[in-house]
């Protein structure tokens, strides 16, 4: 594809100077950029490389003296992670998935197909499965009984839907995305030593194991309109009721989302977050990469919490939390400074005991 600098600005919203109809094939960074990429500077910590490459057009901040780089032509942004979303969106071809239904897909007789969808190489959709308008599904993905995707739906390669799962209008699922799996729910016949431990705290009492006997779920999985699901992460379904994500929430890779989890809207969950079952997460929430969330507590809106925290209680709204266990991040600074002094401490303390312990002798 071929992008003048005027098309690029406009769908950015910003003001382009210079040689507007100038064209670029793609975008690139600035010292290793070529004559038919626009380099992206949009910071001046990144203009030294524009010397080094070759570009004649660069995406630059807001007042950057564009002429003196050399350029043709520039486009001048304000907010420069805002604007790669907005490049990024023009540039971005998509996954290669024909129009129409490959011969080798496997549709059941009773599944509903929209208007221009694209079905790709053996993909297998279930009874009575709905698909939206201009959905696209990769290669490899199985959508079983049931299951409803909305309109401009996006399923790469290789992803799994399950029975009366409900896909939002334009969610996008990257490839080994997992939906609509059985929730990990299993009882003993009588009190397990599980159960005893998290009662008392630590004590066994008298509990022993048992065999485990498996808690089907009914439930299915609910997931809004503008929903991302990030690579190989796994939503549970509900054991009676749906687990559910809120529309705009934006999963990465390898999260994990227990049976009966309730995720507000416009939610960021970063790599490797695990939620336990029948949590309620509020809207706004991130939760950074490794964050681990007990189950049957409840996070209120607009929570953060740092990587790698682990939160074991309900959480008021608009906390910023870090550490293990969770706590508010200043305090948890602050704990951290006070174990780093604790060597220094302990040598103190032991020049202190010296010093008590001759003069008693000496008494």
């Amino acid at each position: 594809m071929v992008y003048s600098l005027s098309r690029i600005a406009e769908a950015l919203g910003a003001q382009v100077v210079g040689n507007a109809d100038l064209t670029v094939r793609g975008a690139s960074e600035p010292a290793i950029a070529g004559p038919d990429e626009l380099a992206l500077a949009m910071d001046p910590k990144y203009a030294d490389g524009l010397a080094q490459g070759k570009a004649r057009a660069a995406m630059l901040w807001g007042d950057a003296p564009w002429q003196d780089f050399g350029l043709e032509g520039a486009i001048l942004v304000s907010r420069a992670r805002y604007a790669m979303s907005g490049l990024t969106t023009l540039m971005d071809p998509g996954p290669e998935i024909a129009q129409g239904i490959h011969p080798t897909a496997v549709i059941a007789p009773t599944a509903e197909i929209g208007p221009d969808a694209a079905i790709g190489p053996f993909v297998v959709i279930g009874r009575a499965a709905r698909i939206g308008p201009r959905a696209r599904i990769a290669a490899h993905c199985v959508i079983a009984e049931e299951a409803v995707l909305g309109e401009d739906t996006l399923l790469h390669a290789g992803v799994k839907i399950g029975a009366r799962v409900i896909l939002g209008d334009r969610t996008i699922c990257q490839p080994g995305a997992s939906i609509g799996s059985d929730g990990f729910s299993f009882v003993t016949p009588e009190t397990s030593a599980v159960e005893e431990v998290r009662k008392t705290v630590g004590a066994r009492g008298d509990a022993v194991g048992q065999s485990w006997t498996r808690i089907h779920s009914l439930g299915s999985v609910e997931i809004g309109a503008d929903v991302e699901i990030g690579a190989n992460s796994c939503i549970d379904r509900g054991t009676i009721r749906n687990t559910t994500i809120g529309r705009g929430t934006k999963l990465d890779n390898l999260v994990h989302i227990g049976h009966n989890v309730q995720i507000g809207e416009d939610c960021l969950l970063c790599g490797q977050v695990g939620i336990a079952g029948s949590s309620r997460i509020g809207n706004r929430v991130v939760l950074a990469g490794q964050v681990g969330v007990n189950d049957n507590i409840v996070i209120g809106d607009d929570v953060i919490a740092g990587g790698a925290t682990k939160i074991f209680t309900k959480t008021p709204a608009g906390r910023v939390l870090l550490g293990y266990p969770a706590m508010k991040m200043q305090s948890h600074v602050e704990s951290y400074k006070a174990i780093r002094r604790l060597p220094r401490l302990a040598q103190q303390v032991a020049e202190l005991q010296k010093a008590v312990s001759k003069l008693t002798r000496n008494d």
